[in-house]
């Protein structure tokens, strides 16, 4: 979550955009290349800032960038602002990290109590949506499946079903959630996976969608077990 002071300046400009409207009540007009760069440019600052957690004092935040774009001396030095920002950041990651955790357990929870959903030892759950007839995989074979995933609010990370494409994988070189989970199934079923964050990506998260310690649902098609090693 290292923002650096350099983005943090280029940004600021819609900062300043938003401050001098809020003022005169007027919409800024971009008249050059340079006022539509600018602008896109705190777009994106504020929007990253938001989208991490940041709550900032516009007033105090404008005072540090003119006090740069100005030269005068800055009460604290960059040096040492990067320090701050950089543990604040890392603090902010730790509460985001703490409530993905809390909101998974507790989803995973009241999932339990629901009709079909059969909960293992390790913490997975599962619930049958059509039993297969064919072959069983072991964890050294070669599956190829259909599989739709999403977080607990019902965001789509991945999905080969909108893909319109299977995937064949070792099933040795997947989560455990699906190592464990595709096990249970034969060729033909049709399972609804709920993993626990420790039987997915656990601390690490994985790309921009699956956050560190997120619980994860998958709807998972068994099509064939390909090898039998």
């Amino acid at each position: 979550m290292n923002i650096t002071l350099k983005i943090l300046a280029l940004g600021a400009v819609l900062l300043l955009m938003a401050n001098i409207f809020a003022q005169k009540n007027k919409q800024i007009k971009l008249s050059s290349e340079e006022d539509t760069v600018s602008y896109c440019l705190g777009l994106r600052l504020a929007n990253n800032l938001k989208s991490q957690g940041y709550d900032i004092n516009i007033d105090i935040f404008m005072q540090a960038f003119k006090e740069i774009y100005e030269r005068i001396a800055p009460q604290i030095s960059l040096a040492e602002a990067n320090t701050i920002v950089n543990e604040y950041g890392r603090k902010l990651q730790e509460l985001v990290n703490e409530r993905t955790k809390l909101e998974g357990e507790k989803f995973l929870e009241e999932n339990k109590k629901k009709k079909g959903v059969i909960t293992l030892p390790s913490g997975l759950q599962y619930e049958v949506i059509k039993e297969g007839t064919g072959k069983q995989p072991t964890i050294n074979d070669k599956v190829k499946t259909h599989y739709h995933g999403t977080l607990i609010d019902g965001t789509v990370f991945d999905s080969s079903v909108e893909r319109g494409e299977p995937i064949s994988f070792p099933l040795k070189n997947v989560i455990q959630g699906w190592q464990e989970g595709l096990q249970l199934m034969k060729e033909g079923a049709k399972y609804r996976l709920f993993v626990p964050y420790n039987l997915a990506y656990k601390e690490r998260g994985a790309g921009a969608l699956i956050k560190p310690f997120s619980a994860l649902i998958f709807e998972v098609e068994l099509i064939a077990v390909e090898t039998q090693e």
